[in-house]
């Protein structure tokens, strides 16, 4: 018998039929818990070993009736007493104390709910409780997706339930279970083919049968967040007293589901901060390979060199080389610039970069226009250039383009490109594709995602692009069956000097090489496109299920890999989509 009834009071209640039955004293006694009325019933009253109450002086003034929590003793109770009343007595004080238990239960449970942030693990707990109460034979939560205006089963339990989790939906106001989330208004069906709110087509998808019901909805300050539901009672039917009890625990569950949601909100967010935190490191950290060594290399350089002209004492070259210096100092002091920005940006800010980048350009050719030494213009050149094919100025006029011939020799130039390397290029384009856009900008667009593709394919692999028109323009799909993208690095793909390797894995190789690195801008400027031509780009991947991290590394050729047995096996473990949309009322 539970420790407490919280619901009731036991003494009064003792009371109150000893003087409607006219006995001595009346106690209920259970497990190693006694309540009894008068007090000293309970000194009359032991325990023997078989657990049944025996008492010490003149046994047969009791009588022990058996009762759900343990048994009701009466102490000197009338022999001409009705026995029909004295039943009906029993049952009545047995359903008290079984509410009252249910809802200790549901008290001590709140705590263990309350206290669990894992929304699973919550409603599951939800769901054994609802079980030990009302002896059912399915129960499910649904919640509710508030965009879609429809319930999916979160959880559920019992026969064939295992076709529902997350298979599912319930429109709003659709069925029971969507009635009473659009109303809010808990019910009871004792038989639900007489229901005008009853769909059967659950029933007939999993071959299970469902006789009746109780559905109430799960609240957190007047918002409804899902129902919960209880089906088939498995001896009896359910009491509007079980419906009450379900409702009292949908209200005190809304809170727990609630605070439960918040939590994995929270656990998203951190995960995106941890995120963009390792994205920021593999930022500088790349800033350093590709534009640290190259300054550090030119600065030693020039170090030694002052050296040896100041041993010969050539003072027209020792000028030359300290402005040399002053423009490596500067161009040092431009990428400590870069570092500050990229480790404090948000992706918004992606134009502000290229700007910046813009004003480098500059930096370097006002250096190179005032520098005499044909040595030093040359290695400004190199730098200028760079920044140049990282940033080009373009020519923004729109052109007609046939997309057909078009992409078909962006895919001729790449095969000649990738030289021996064996990536089959597969080609799928609309006839009669035509769009409006300035043609370098297109151009490098494209001939850079299949580049990108092909270096993210290993030999023997397969790249497929289509072009096809859509209600609103024109798509251009370029797929691979490579590695894939680790998901971490998907939410920062197009933020700008970022690469998918580990930076220990890095090395700068030709480009169409498989994995080869580069200075990660290539994304960087397609989104920047994007935005200043009024098209769009995505994209979506899958990492390779054999080498799911970064760190896991591909052999190159399909035929050496440990894990797959053919070809095809390569080409369903991984690869990623990219696609422009270009609008048609350009």
């Amino acid at each position: 018998m539970d420790e407490h009834f919280s619901l009731i009071r036991i003494q009064d209640k003792l009371l109150s039929l000893v003087r409607f039955i006219g006995c001595k004293g009346v106690a209920i006694v259970g497990g190693n818990r006694r309540y009894a009325y008068p007090e000293e019933l309970n000194r009359l009253i032991a325990k023997s070993d078989d657990a049944s109450p025996s008492l010490i002086e003149n046994p047969a003034a009791l009588t022990t009736i058996p009762i759900g929590v343990g048994e009701l003793v009466f102490w000197g109770l009338p022999s001409d007493f009705d026995e029909r009343t004295l039943r009906f007595l029993v049952e009545d004080i047995e359903g008290e104390l079984e509410l009252g238990s249910i809802f200790d239960t549901l008290c001590d449970a709140g705590l263990t709910i309350s206290a669990n942030l894992s929304l699973n693990t919550l409603l599951h707990t939800l769901m054994s409780l609802c079980e030990d109460i009302f002896h059912n034979e399915v129960s499910a939560v649904m919640l509710l997706d508030r965009d879609k205006r429809e319930l999916y089963w979160e959880v559920s339990r019992g026969g064939r339930s295992e076709l529902f989790e997350r298979k599912m939906t319930l429109p709003l106001g659709q069925g029971i279970a969507g009635n009473v989330a659009l109303t809010g208004e808990a019910v009871l069906v004792d038989d639900v083919s007489n229901d005008p709110w009853w769909c059967p087509s659950y029933d007939l998808k999993t071959g299970f049968k469902t006789r009746s019901l109780m559905c109430v909805p799960i609240k957190f300050h007047g918002k409804i967040l899902g129902v919960i539901e209880i089906i088939n009672k498995k001896e009896g039917r359910f009491t509007a007293r079980d419906l009450k009890v379900l409702q009292a625990l949908g209200r005190q569950a809304g809170g727990a589901i609630e605070n439960a949601v918040i939590y994995k909100e929270l656990e998203t967010a951190y995960e995106k901060l941890k995120a963009t935190a390792m994205a920021r490191e593999r930022v500088v950290n790349h800033l350093s390979h590709e534009l640290g060594t190259p300054l550090a290399i030119l600065s030693g350089a020039l170090a030694k060199v002052s050296k040896v002209l100041e041993a010969e004492n050539i003072s027209t070259l020792i000028q030359t080389i300290q402005r040399g210096n002053r423009s490596i100092r500067r161009l040092v002091d431009l990428r400590s610039k870069i570092d500050d920005i990229v480790q404090g940006r948000s992706v918004s800010n992606e134009q502000r970069l290229l700007d910046l980048m813009e004003n480098a350009l500059n930096l370097v050719e006002e250096a190179r226009e005032n520098e005499i030494d044909e040595r030093d213009r040359l290695v400004l050149d190199k730098i200028a250039q760079r920044l140049r094919d990282i940033n080009p100025v373009e020519d923004n006029r729109p052109e007609e383009i046939r997309l057909g011939s078009f992409l078909h020799g962006i895919c001729r130039d790449a095969m000649k490109a990738m030289g021996t390397r064996k990536v089959e290029i597969a080609e799928d384009f609309e006839e009669g594709l035509i769009v409006q856009m300035p043609t370098e900008i297109i151009r490098k667009v494209c001939s850079g995602l299949v580049k990108n593709a092909i270096e993210n394919t290993p030999d023997e692999g397969r790249v497929e692009i289509r072009a096809r028109s859509e209600n609103d323009g024109t798509r251009i799909d370029v797929r691979d069956y490579g590695i894939g993208i680790h998901p971490l690095d998907q939410k920062v793909i197009f933020c700008g000097f970022f690469h998918t390797q580990e930076t220990s894995h890095y090395s700068t190789k030709r480009p169409y090489d498989f994995n080869a690195g580069g200075t990660g801008t290539d994304l960087l400027r397609m989104k920047v496109f994007s935005e200043r031509h009024r098209f769009t780009i995505g994209f979506e991947s899958t990492r390779c299920k054999f080498i799911p991290e970064d760190s896991d590394l591909c052999p190159g050729k399909i035929s050496q890999c440990p894990f797959v047995r053919d070809r095809e096996g390569c080409l369903s473990s991984g690869g990623s989509l990219f696609w422009i949309s270009i609008p048609g009322n350009r």
